[in-house]
């Protein structure tokens, strides 16, 4: 729903920070979470100028969360895993907060949200979920063997987990 879009949006806006160019990090240049590649490829998709993504408009970034991450799934999804499953989606890529995801409910990890992982997902306790999601996350970042990076993750792991569930009793951090 749009309510969540809007809450789960600001989460991640706050964990991506601002403007990055980290030659260890393989998005490369990257403004409020976007990449200046995927900033590009949209841009020209949507017929619109391109250029530097450390100077995109907010909007635009905006609406790729939207249209890249967050849709078409988020809105079907229970309020709290929404946010969590969009997030790991701009961290890690669709695929793999997929797989993750799969992980958590214990079912077969071919990354497809389809009608058994939507089944699962409705039928599964929304805290449990999240708890057991987190713990998945966590591997997932340790796994990598990506040190300089690993701290901050787990940072932004408990901080979605927290905001997460602020979310099922109606608050927002």
């Amino acid at each position: 729903m749009e309510q969540n879009f809007a809450t789960a949006l600001k989460f991640v806006l706050t964990d991506e920070g601002g403007n990055d160019d980290d030659p260890q990090d393989h998005g490369g240049r990257t403004s409020r979470g976007i990449t200046q590649r995927e900033f590009d490829a949209w841009c020209r998709e949507n017929h619109k100028p391109n250029g530097d993504v450390w100077h995109a408009p907010q909007s635009y970034i905006e609406a790729i969360y939207q249209e890249e991450y967050w849709q078409p799934l988020c809105d079907d999804f229970p309020t709290g895993i929404d946010y969590i499953y969009f997030d790991m989606a701009v961290n890690a890529g669709p695929h793999q907060a997929a797989v993750l995801l799969q992980r958590a409910l214990g079912l077969t990890t071919d990354g497809r949200i389809g009608p058994i992982t939507r089944q699962a997902l409705h039928s599964a306790d929304v805290r449990s979920f999240i708890e057991r999601y987190t713990l998945v996350k966590a591997n997932f970042y340790k796994s990598l063997h990506q040190p300089k990076f690993l701290k901050g993750w787990l940072n932004r792991d408990r901080d979605v987990r927290a905001n997460a569930l602020s979310m099922l009793n109606g608050g927002s951090k």
